[in-house]
């Protein structure tokens, strides 16, 4: 009789996917919590919006230019999701101890590091440290997701650690404001910095759990469970094929159209639509609000019904009028400025549900881990170059002054460029809508077949 392994068990496999969700949701909230604080950088650490820019583009840096997250998939494919985890979640914790080092410490000094003043370096070194982190952890849940309900409710299981990862960033974006009014401004990552230490704690313990699994494994003479290896060939092959470049140049788009627009979204709400800043921070998180609820349902509806290619056209759309709405400089109203929040969240919904779905039904199995590691790494070139040129641009285009003397942005050209963004996003997809019925990936069908 074939000996039942830790995974068998519902409770352990949900309980070790509890467990590493609790990692993911600390870096999620790491990730967004000083973004809703860019006014309060500059008027209390005379931060720029440049300065800004380059602290949110740094979480991509080292993913980008030094290829990061393809080490980072070599190590985990050569030594397993235990130890790739554990040094991702070290590198996250060290990265965000720079973070709060650069904003308390360095808050003060005036001495310049590559053109930025100290403090603003630190953080932004960091940040990109942490990033580093955070994606390689991100690749490992997947993986470990994979291993322990491979033949379950692996779909499912997925769609739910996305949700909880959400929750962290909505957490972010509500409390940033309140806690650092109640404190300072370094509180909101010190939070986030106790959160990680709690997320290394328990990836240590989930570890536990997996080497437990692995020899019960081993010892089953009947499995045929391979780890999927790193090749320079599957490289090769990815990057031939004409459904990578569009997945993953709709995914660059469509993300630089949300992530990098909820970074300066905060600054948008009280400026232009005068939104009070204790609530400010919760509207610019409702789109992964509306992530953690509509994410696992429209994934069903693939499963059921198919149209994928469809709905990432529809998310694409959506994209194009809430951002287009938000460049009009007559529209002003703050119930406005929520609704086409809501509408984001929306789709930023639909398109995930359907684009990470896809890349399996383009690539074979063992090219998956290399193709989503390829992705990720293009994803990271928008994360990184948007908030920078977004910053650069409200520095040298966008300032205006109030007549009390007090700085401000008009965000309209901002608005503009991720309108552009989204415009595109559009026209990719449509593209991969061609394609799919060229190529016969099977996009529009439904992935549970009757």
């Amino acid at each position: 009789m074939k000996e039942k392994r830790l995974n068998d068990s519902a409770a352990m496999r949900w309980g070790a996917l509890g467990v590493v969700s609790f990692t993911m949701m600390a870096a999620y909230f790491v990730n967004d919590v000083m973004m809703p604080l860019k006014s309060m950088l500059e008027t209390e650490l005379a931060w720029s919006s440049t300065d800004f820019g380059t602290y949110a583009g740094a979480y991509s840096f080292l993913n980008v230019f030094l290829l990061m997250l393809l080490w980072g998939g070599l190590i985990l494919d050569r030594f397993g999701v235990r130890f790739t985890g554990k040094l991702a979640t070290i590198l996250m914790v060290a990265g965000a101890a720079l973070e709060y080092y650069g904003l308390t410490v360095l808050a003060e000094d005036t001495s310049m590091i590559m053109g930025f003043r100290s403090g603003v370096m630190v953080a932004s070194a960091g940040y990109a440290i942490f990033g580093v982190g955070a994606e390689v952890a991100g690749i490992t849940v997947t993986k470990v997701i994979a291993k322990w309900f491979r033949g379950k409710e692996m779909a499912t299981a997925m769609g739910v650690q996305v949700a909880l990862a959400r929750i962290g960033s909505q957490v972010a974006f509500a409390c940033a404001i309140p806690m650092a009014r109640a404190a300072n401004i370094s509180t909101p990552i010190l939070v986030g910095l106790l959160l990680l230490l709690g997320g290394m704690v328990a990836y240590f313990v989930f570890s536990v759990m997996d080497k437990k699994l692995d020899k019960q494994i081993q010892n089953d003479p009947a499995s045929d469970e391979d780890e999927e290896k790193f090749s320079m060939k599957d490289v090769a092959s990815i990057l031939s094929s004409p459904g990578f470049w569009l997945i993953a140049l709709l995914c660059v788009l469509f993300y630089s159209c949300v992530f990098p627009f909820q970074k300066f979204a905060s600054e948008l709400m009280i400026g232009k639509y005068g939104i009070d800043e204790s609530i400010a921070g919760t509207i610019a998180g409702l789109p992964a609000l509306g992530a953690l609820v509509l994410t696992p349902i429209f994934g069903g509806i693939v499963d059921k019904r198919g149209k994928g290619a469809s709905i990432m056209m529809l998310g694409a759309a959506m994209l194009i009028g809430v951002h287009f709405v938000y460049s009009l400089p007559g529209i002003t109203a703050g119930w406005v400025a929520v609704v086409l929040m809501i509408v984001l969240g929306i789709a930023f919904s639909l398109v995930p549900s359907a684009m990470w779905p896809a890349v399996p039904k383009i690539f074979p199995a063992h090219q998956l881990g290399t193709a989503y590691a390829l992705i990720f790494l293009i994803q990271n070139v928008g994360l990184w170059g948007v908030p920078t040129l977004i910053g650069w641009v409200l520095d040298n285009y966008c300032v205006v002054m109030l007549p009390d003397g007090v700085k401000s942005y008009d965000y309209t050209l901002p608005m503009i460029i991720f309108t552009g963004l989204a415009v595109l996003s559009m026209l990719v997809a449509l593209a991969l809508k061609v394609v799919d019925k060229k190529k016969g990936y099977g996009l529009e069908i439904a992935n549970i077949q009757k």
